[in-house]
């Protein structure tokens, strides 16, 4: 008998925090992998994922991702082994560099040189992962290592990546990496051959790399209210260069400029990075994801787990 084949879920609370436990509870029985949060400027991700973990017994848990630059790679490790320690090792660690207007319109720092300070981080946060921290780079210097006789498990790291700079990097460090907006068609051209780069320079292949890519989707008898929630999603998106030059080489700069003139998202653009309608059209649009390549596709509610659609998305999603 085939094995069934590995889901997972993005489950980021919006306005209900127990309306998001709940379904992490309900995506465990019903058989998904893993359940995944964000973290940007919601509530804090490992704090959810510990929520989520006390809820539930089997399901795996990550964060997909955290900021590096306001955490001390240090301070990543802390939380990353705790929860690892009272999740039973059901913990997997996402990390991203995040864009310029969050981290330096918002929060006032700098990012500078994200491709070399995320290799620096994730280098620091490896060794404090396991037997201590020891580093001298050019943005971190750290001797650091955690007092307790014996530690947790230490989590997989997995990197957020659009650019192919990033992927390489996420190839070349990392034991997966995290794919949101990402269609199918850009990740089989663009993504995997630049994993593969990256894989190389370690002297490592794909094989047990674990690629993961959130799957936006609305199963639902309302497909224009869905898309319409969609398109106002995803403006935020749009409106960062990173977003915006991934959107463009996968074929979508007349979309992009389109918003640039009229300021909403073309339909024809969120139609193509979400699933939207009946069972049907939401599951082959996760196989296509698979066919790309994706070892780990992540159901993703549009908008939040407390929309209208979103149990019904997470109960019929997958192929039965």
């Amino acid at each position: 008998m085939t094995p069934p084949a590995r889901t997972a879920a993005y489950l980021s609370p919006g306005g209900d925090l127990g309306v998001a436990v709940g379904l992490a509870r309900r995506a465990e029985g019903l058989g998904y992998e893993s359940v995944w949060v964000t973290h940007g400027t919601g509530r804090d991700s490992f704090l959810v994922l510990a929520t989520y973990a006390s809820a539930t017994s089997r399901v795996g848990l990550g964060n997909g991702v955290v900021p590096i630059y306001p955490r001390h790679p240090t301070a990543v490790a802390q939380a990353a082994l705790t929860l690892s320690e009272l999740s039973g090792g059901r913990f997997r660690l996402g990390l991203g560099v995040s864009h310029r207007a969050a981290m330096e319109g918002m929060l006032g720092l700098r990012l500078a040189e994200p491709l070399s300070v995320m290799r620096e981080y994730v280098a620091v946060l490896r060794g404090a992962l396991g037997r201590g921290a020891r580093f001298v780079g050019r943005h971190y210097r750290v001797e650091w290592s955690m007092t307790l006789p014996d530690l947790p498990p230490a989590p997989p790291i997995l990197l957020a990546g659009l650019s192919p700079k990033m992927l390489e990097l996420a190839g070349e460090v990392a034991d997966g990496v995290v794919l949101w907006l990402c269609t199918p068609r850009y990740i089989r051209e663009t993504a995997l051959p630049a994993l593969e780069r990256g894989r190389r320079r370690a002297g490592k292949t794909l094989e047990g790399f674990e690629i993961v890519a959130a799957v936006p989707l609305a199963i639902t008898d309302d497909p224009a209210g869905a898309l319409r929630a969609f398109r106002e999603e995803l403006v935020r998106y749009l409106a960062l260069p990173f977003y915006r030059a991934m959107l463009e080489e996968s074929g979508f700069g007349e979309d992009v400029g389109k918003f640039d003139r009229d300021r909403v998202v073309p339909e024809r653009l969120a139609g193509a990075l979400g699933g939207i309608g009946p069972p049907k059209t939401a599951r082959a649009y996760v196989q296509a994801y698979r066919d790309a390549g994706v070892t780990l596709p992540a159901v993703r509610p549009i908008t939040f787990p407390d929309a209208p659609w979103s149990a019904r998305t997470l109960d019929e999603a997958l192929a039965g």
